[in-house]
């Protein structure tokens, strides 16, 4: 695992865990790996954090000062960075980002020429260059960078997204949650372009406030605008807009697992699936599988993180995966998960079908869940334990087809997972804490986080 780095960027709070000084020297490396025989061309967004503008400058400044060129998109969403470094030959694309945390966290999110995720071996390098372990040399003269407005890359980001409409939404009454975040302009604008009634909520940023008690997060919020005003779906996304979560018209959310049922059923009916699975990570709930199964599409599971779902995705030609969280993506039109594209394959399958939402998603039965965070002194040693894998097997068969565990150790944190999905909530407590019992009386269990 790299040591800055992680499967979304590196993220931390502002100036704590990721500081001025860490941007700057991402700046100062990225402009001289993608300059060593040509000048680099390097895009970059931000969201609406108070700390993103000072990021943006330090970026700005160690590109420039290796040499490189940086194209402002200013505002923008981190599909739209991904999108534009792909289809405008640039070397590179930055987001400054971090996602749905709230507003004191910021992140680094580097994308290469193709729009995907920046590849490990440069990140490799990248960390070692800001750890102190080689030099760059400083550009001079003609040879310093600038930096360039390119708010028209995002204007033709939204171009792009309005041409993939394949349906006016005129007469349709559609809620947006912004998030206080990247959509804050984009998304009304598209869906306004395209003739919906919209209500927007949560568009009125003031560096303070993105996904604070909004966005796909809270989104209760939402709920609460569709029921109230009688719309036909609402949309949240979260402060960099890769995610979206989806409310039908009696305000019930339809969460990922759910829009890529409905999306590859549609596809699956007009004959656009062909041989390929809907890829999703090991969360995604076992009533997505038992749906699936029934109507005869297969399915992959990798481990938890869109970086997975998308190398999965490239590696077999598969066309749609996501994450239960609201990432989705759309192989065929993108190599990230875009919250707004999500909302507008929606929207698609909604008009070309006729149907309300809710019942685009109600041959899914979303079965309880119930996931337990557990510290351990050895997560690796707790993994290997006889008698914690005697449990979970134990637990598995009592199960059987009606439900499943899961039992895995996080990236992040001293701690164990411990997950299972039932018919009921009782069943999936009690399953839930058998396994806990086991780890405890073995003598391998800290504390239990719930």
């Amino acid at each position: 695992m790299s040591k800055y780095f992680g499967t979304d960027g590196f993220r931390g709070e502002a100036n704590i865990d990721l500081t001025v000084e860490h941007a700057f020297k991402i700046g100062r490396f990225i402009g001289w790996y993608y300059g060593k025989e040509k000048k680099a061309k390097v895009v970059i967004g931000k969201d609406t954090r108070r700390s993103s503008y000072m990021f943006e400058c330090a970026l700005s400044a160690g590109l420039t000062a290796s040499g490189a060129d940086a194209y402002l998109l200013h505002v923008t969403t981190t599909p739209s960075v991904a999108y534009v470094a792909r289809s405008e030959d640039f070397d590179c694309g930055i987001m400054i980002s971090a996602s749905h945390n709230p507003y004191y966290d910021n992140g680094i999110k580097l994308i290469n020429g193709d729009g995907e995720k920046m590849e490990e071996p440069v990140l490799d390098e990248a960390e070692k260059y800001i750890d102190g372990e080689f030099e760059i040399p400083y550009a001079t003269r003609e040879n310093i960078g600038r930096t360039v407005d390119h708010s028209a890359g995002r204007n033709r980001y939204i171009g792009y997204l309005i041409s993939l409409a394949v349906h006016s939404f005129k007469g349709k009454r559609i809620g947006l949650d912004c998030a206080n975040g990247s959509t804050w302009m984009i998304a009304k604008s598209v869906f306004d372009a395209l003739g919906a009634d919209t209500f927007v909520i949560n568009n009125e940023p003031d560096g303070l406030n993105v996904n604070s008690n909004c966005g796909s997060t809270h989104i209760e919020g939402l709920q609460k605008l569709v029921r109230e005003n009688g719309l036909d779906a609402g949309f949240a996304f979260d402060g960099d807009a890769d995610r979206c979560l989806a409310v039908d018209e009696n305000g019930e959310i339809v969460n990922g697992d759910l829009i890529m049922y409905i999306y590859a059923r549609y596809m699956k009916e007009r004959d656009r699936l062909g041989d390929t699975k809907v890829v999703t990570t090991v969360m995604s709930n076992f009533g997505l599988y038992k749906a699936l199964d029934e109507i005869g599409i297969g399915y992959e599971k990798t481990a938890v993180g869109d970086k997975y779902v998308y190398e999965n995705m490239k590696a077999n030609g598969h066309l749609i995966g996501g994450e239960q969280s609201g990432h989705i993506i759309f192989s065929k039109y993108a190599n990230t998960g875009d919250g707004i594209l999500t909302a507008l394959k929606l929207m698609q399958v909604m008009l070309s079908k006729k149907m309300p939402l809710s019942r685009l998603a109600s041959p899914v039965t979303i079965y309880p869940q119930v996931l337990k965070n557990v510290k351990v002194t050895d997560k690796d040693g707790t993994l290997a334990d006889e008698d914690v894998k005697a449990e979970v097997e134990a637990v598995a068969a009592r199960l059987g087809d009606r439900g499943r565990i899961l039992l895995r150790k996080s990236g992040t944190e001293p701690v164990l997972r411990v997950m299972v999905e039932a018919p009921t909530q009782e069943e999936c407590e009690r399953e839930v804490d058998a396994v806990i019992a086991a780890m405890d009386k073995k003598g391998l269990l800290v504390a239990v986080k719930g």
